[in-house]
């Protein structure tokens, strides 16, 4: 495994496995790279409040994970590159931790 690899897997490991929001951040992520979408339309498919979506975006974004274009209000979502190459360990963690998941929800 590349290190690029290794530190992409510690990454999601910590965002979703080793934390609160993981789940909502997983939702999120397979959402996105369902569709590219807004942050509110992705409150109504997830059935989310909006501020959390946002929250959970801005740390997505912030680490890289996602990518956003357009203007504020209408910026839609992107899976990076970096996520996209490495979804398979995304989703080994997601279905290590999928079935703890307490959202409620469906992905």
């Amino acid at each position: 495994m590349s290190t690029r690899n290794r530190v992409l897997k510690h990454m999601l490991q910590w965002l979703i496995a080793g934390s609160r929001g993981g789940p909502n951040r997983a939702r999120l992520i397979v959402a996105i790279r369902e569709e590219p979408m807004n942050a509110n339309q992705l409150c109504e498919v997830l059935g989310v409040d909006y501020r959390t979506v946002r929250h959970h975006l801005d740390i997505l974004e912030k680490n890289g994970l996602v990518t956003s274009m357009g203007p504020r209000y209408g910026k839609v979502y992107f899976l990076s590159h970096e996520l996209e190459a490495g979804y398979g360990d995304f989703e080994e963690i997601w279905n290590r931790i999928g079935n703890n998941d307490n959202s409620g929800g469906e992905v």
